[in-house]
């Protein structure tokens, strides 16, 4: 399956990805600075068990976000956690590459997503959760038209530090009116 947007198109995470930079993102600090990774070396063959075991589970749609022009993998994104009794799903998503960071690539790859979440999946609600230190999530989760849901006191423990959650959540019918 690939899903295309102006500047990125979205696949299914492969095998051959696991070659690539992919894993190296996940040992990068700066990229898992918000993120529950980083903590230990993430391997090539752990890539390739990941892979694996979401594309074998229907409660995960990861996809890697590629450049179009490039046709670089330049981050993931997934609708995690799908729960077909409630519909809903979810988000993350994950940019690698920093070259990309900031030039509204991941506003595009999500959007992309949750029009796939909700008319594809035809999913009632999606929801995210980020560190309180997470800035450009938090703006990412509003600029999709989430509004902020509610916070979990200390649930993130990165680097011996416990950070509140913020979570943000957008139902399918807001999501509709924002497009509009």
């Amino acid at each position: 399956m690939r899903l295309e947007a102006s500047r990125i198109y979205l696949r299914e995470l492969k095998a051959s990805d696991a070659s690539g930079n992919y894993p190296n993102w996940l040992n990068d600090k700066e990229v898992c600075r918000y993120n529950s990774h980083g903590d230990i070396h993430y391997t090539k063959e752990m890539a390739l068990e990941y892979i694996k075991s979401v594309n074998e589970n229907s409660a995960y749609q990861v996809f890697a976000i590629c450049e179009k022009q490039s046709d670089m993998h330049i981050g993931n994104i997934s609708l995690q956690n799908i729960s077909q009794k409630n519909k809903s799903a979810e988000f993350a998503i994950i940019m690698g590459e920093k070259e990309f960071w900031g030039k509204g690539f991941a506003k595009e790859a999500g959007l992309l997503l949750l029009k796939y979440g909700f008319e594809k999946l035809n999913l009632h609600r999606i929801y995210c959760g980020t560190s309180e230190d997470n800035i450009p999530m938090q703006r990412l989760a509003f600029a999709f038209g989430m509004k902020e849901e509610g916070r979990r006191k200390e649930a993130l423990r990165k680097n011996e530090v416990f950070y509140d959650v913020l979570e943000y959540g957008i139902l399918k019918k807001e999501c509709k009116r924002k497009q509009t």
